[in-house]
């Protein structure tokens, strides 16, 4: 008997129902639908929601069950995209109202994958503007006195209120780990590369990756192997084999991996709660942290990304800041601003120093599993406030492109999760999971 609500589901366990006839697809997406419809006054999670397509959708792959067809992983299970991403059916807005309305021809790579796969989309989900730091509508779910974070603010926010089980978002700084820390829920963004970025807005060719919302780490690797894979039309794409991440998730760890922390300088943006939550889960791991302080030159890695990621977003939407400055806000006009004054050279050495770090980062995994640092400051900061949070705690990870995964273990002052978040060696994404397994049952115990 199905005792919990079916949009209460985490994601592999309604694949399984659904499989076995245990449930329907259709069931699910109207559970989900009637959450949208009690959340969505306050939560402001969907740009775009594809109610009347979802339910087709459902009803065809039930059918499709019942013939005895062959089903994908995420049969008939619900999946809410980012704004940015491209789906021929329904419109990519992008964030502004320059884009109100956009229509693409054809979906985005990672749509195709989802489809194939027999996942039902919702909708879009709302990002902030171009997907950079402005922030729209959407509101904590946990308390909507606060924000979710950004640039993927609905993603998460709609995973965290039960709007369907699985999100996708994308990360170019913080926009995966801050806003699933801020909302509670797990946030993975995987290796640089495993996952195409063709039919995606562009920020950032250098710095754009994918990331999924999930409400297990089970679930959240379920999803990136559905979506990941080769595409010679990404020139971060690469020609390998990707990890096994559902079955790095589902591996114990044959002995207790290797955790370093890292003291680096930002560490004092810190809230005391934040602070305190982190050295209980240090204090519970018994010595299996080593700390280490951070090279200076790990901490000019900010600057570094921020030279990167303004200069090409200047250049890739210079067609857009330029056609339509008087309906850009005042906070990213500000950042145009700023980033039409890098030069060709600052940005060519930024790029240098980024490509330092990642081989930097390959010898230094030689002695560790995961690092373990914070996700996020602490809590979500009061919506009225402005921005998004802070995403400092993700820079560094992001710009090195490595595997980084965020669990919500701990709780603030004011009630609203911090997340703690783990980083692993690139194209180790499984080994990243199996730690995140081992670290969860290891806090479980104690």
């Amino acid at each position: 008997m199905l005792h919990t609500p079916p949009n209460g589901l985490t994601a592999t366990d309604a694949a399984e129902r659904i499989r076995q006839g245990w449930l329907s697809s259709e069931d699910l997406v109207q559970a989900c639908l009637r959450r949208i419809d009690e959340t969505e006054p306050t939560l402001q999670a969907w740009a775009h929601l594809d109610r009347e397509g979802a339910i087709a959708r459902a009803r065809e792959l039930d059918d499709l069950r019942r013939r005895g067809r062959p089903l994908g992983p995420l049969h008939g299970v619900p999946v809410g995209l980012k704004d940015i991403i491209d789906t021929r059916d329904m419109p990519t807005q992008r964030g502004t109202p320059i884009h109100a309305g956009r229509q693409p021809e054809q979906d985005a790579r990672i749509v195709e994958r989802l489809k194939e796969a027999g996942a039902v989309i919702m909708g879009k989900t709302v990002t902030t503007e171009y997907a950079f730091v402005h922030p729209n509508g959407t509101r904590n779910p946990h308390n909507p006195e606060h924000t979710p974070g950004g640039s993927s603010s609905g993603s998460a926010a709609a995973v965290a209120a039960y709007n369907m089980p699985l999100a996708i978002g994308t990360q170019t700084n913080g926009s995966v780990i801050r806003p699933a820390s801020f909302c509670g829920v797990v946030g993975f963004k995987p290796t640089n590369g495993v996952i195409s970025r063709a039919g995606l807005l562009q920020t950032s060719v250098s710095l754009d990756q994918i990331g999924v919302f999930a409400r297990s780490a089970r679930d959240a690797a379920l999803l990136v192997d559905v979506i990941g894979g080769y595409d010679q039309t990404d020139p971060n794409s690469y020609a390998n084999a990707r990890p096994d991440c559902r079955a790095g998730a589902e591996a114990d760890a044959p002995v207790p991996p290797d955790l370093v922390w890292i003291d680096l300088p930002y560490h004092d943006r810190l809230s005391p709660d934040a602070r305190d939550g982190m050295d209980e889960v240090l204090s519970a791991l018994d010595g299996r942290v080593e700390r280490v302080t951070g090279d200076a030159q790990l901490s000019g890695l900010i600057d570094v990304q921020r030279i990167i990621h303004e200069y090409e977003i200047v250049h890739h939407l210079a067609e857009d800041f330029t056609a339509h400055w008087d309906r850009i806000s005042a906070t990213l006009q500000q950042i145009i601003t700023r980033g039409r004054q890098i030069s060709e050279a600052q940005y060519q050495d930024a790029l240098g120093v980024k490509a330092s770090a990642e081989k930097w980062f390959e010898s230094f995994f030689h002695d560790f599993d995961a690092v373990i640092a914070p996700s996020a400051a602490g809590e979500a900061p009061l919506f009225s406030a402005g921005g998004t949070g802070d995403p400092v705690f993700c820079t560094i990870w992001t710009l090195a492109g490595l595997p980084t995964l965020t669990l919500a273990l701990l709780t603030g002052a004011k009630g609203l999760p911090i997340g703690v978040q783990l980083i692993g060696s690139a194209q180790q994404d499984d080994r990243l999971l199996r730690t995140a397994r081992w670290l969860e049952h290891h806090l479980d115990a104690h």
